[in-house]
This record gives structure tokens, sequence and C-alpha cells, in this order.
């Protein structure tokens, strides 16, 4: 059973999002804030993380830092619960790392749309593990730029865009413009669907 962590300081909507998961057979696990969300991810280590934006000490954003600074919390999937009028700023959190988001109040297919969706990508980049991540190169066929190439690697290999800009020595804003870059040029709006299209690739070319 799949344990998905609710992160939501609401708690009529916590309790209605617990209970709705529960029914479709998941394991929920719920936090009130963020600091609790991000112990309670550490310690359960769950599949996957929903987490409201807006909530008082630590919002989503620190949330979603702390959750992809930590090695053994990198790659869980992590969608935001956002309100209409938070959605103007939420390309900041997608840049931190989000993989999607949805409006509240959510509606229950597309809840179970969206936590499905990441699911099987984590499957699908587990079933990738014999794919050769040596080169950037045949990346380039997404027409990207030698350096969009590498980031993206980087991205796919569940890197965050600090770990990115130590590694290639440069600044994490100028990673963070060449993540828009590739998201334009490959036609996606999360690091989930770059990475899930560059590994698509380099299965192709190993082929």
């Amino acid at each position: 059973m799949k344990k998905i962590l609710v992160i939501e300081d609401e708690s009529v909507l916590r309790m209605n999002l617990a209970k709705t998961l529960r029914l479709e057979k998941f394991a929920p696990l719920t936090a009130a804030n963020g600091r609790e969300g991000i112990a309670l991810a550490r310690r359960e280590l769950p599949d996957l993380i929903l987490c409201d934006i807006l909530m008082p000490e630590v919002n989503g954003w620190r949330v979603l830092e702390e959750i992809r600074a930590d090695p053994n919390t990198a790659r869980i999937p992590f969608i935001f619960l956002t309100a209409k009028g938070e959605l103007p700023d939420l390309r900041a959190g997608m840049n931190l790392g989000a993989d999607d988001y949805l409006v509240k109040p959510v509606h229950l297919d597309d809840l179970l749309a969206a936590i499905e969706a990441r699911l099987e990508r984590v499957q699908q980049f587990a079933a990738a593990t014999d794919i050769d991540f040596s080169s950037a190169k045949p990346l380039e066929a997404l027409g990207l730029s030698a350096r969009e190439g590498e980031i993206l690697l980087l991205l796919t290999r569940g890197k965050t865009n600090k770990e990115i800009a130590n590694d290639l020595s440069i600044s994490a804003g100028t990673v963070r413009k060449h993540v828009e870059n590739i998201y334009r040029k490959m036609s996606v709006t999360t690091r989930n669907a770059a990475a899930l299209r560059a590994v698509e690739t380099l299965a192709r070319r190993s082929l």
C-alpha cells in the first residue's frame, strides 16, 4: 500500500484528503504544518507528498527545499496544493523541483490522476536503471544545447538546482534559467516530465 503524506494546515481539507486517500487504498500520513511534514517525510519516507503552499512558520516552498536537499527524500514525488490566487507565484516552486500542482478545492479525479501519474513515472525511472547516464550528448537530439543537455542529465539523476550549480561551477540562477529554457524547448512544465523525456531518449539510444 503506497504511503501518501498530506501537509496541510487547514484541518478540514487535511482530514478530507486523508479520508479520500484511504478509500482509494492508499495509506495516508498527515501533518498540520511544514515543520511537522518535513520530520514525517524523513521518518516515514512516503511514496508521494501533497503539500500546501501558504502555511505558517514553514511554507510549502521551504518544505520542498528541505525535501530535495535530503538525499533520502530527494526523489519523492512532490505535488503542491495551491489556491487559485497563488498560481502566479507557483513557478518559483516548480523551479525548486516540484512535480505538479493541484488547485484547491481538489477534484477527486484530478487528485487521483496526478497521484497515479507521478507514481507510474517513479516505476518507469526504476525500470531504467540499466540506461547509460554517462553522456549528455544524446539529449541534444531534443533540441537542447550542450550545456542544457548536461543540466537535463543531472536533473534526471535527481540533482537539485543547487547541486547542479555546484557540479558545473555555475550559479543557481544560471541553472534556473537553463531549466526554464529546457522546459520551453521540450514543451513540458515540470522536472518530472522533462526527466521522463530524457529517460525515454536515453533508453532509445541504449537499444
